[in-house]
């Protein structure tokens, strides 16, 4: 179990890029931290989410 954005999901053992697409997230307009570190686009697929992991995922909008 993983905690993304402060809500528990039961989810572990996947690649950051595979929860991204799991979870619909448009990786082009979005920041990723796991554990308190950003995680770069390029490592996004080799990055694997572990059972206590927590995760942010920013959104970036917009606006005017």
């Amino acid at each position: 179990m993983i905690k993304v954005n402060g809500i528990q999901k039961e989810i572990s053992g996947i690649s950051v890029n595979k929860f991204l697409l799991q979870e619909n997230y448009d990786t082009k307009r979005i920041a990723v931290e796991v554990n308190g570190e950003i995680v770069p686009k390029s490592r996004y697929e080799n990055t694997i989410l572990n059972d206590g992991d927590s995760v942010e995922v920013v959104s970036f909008m917009g606006g005017g």
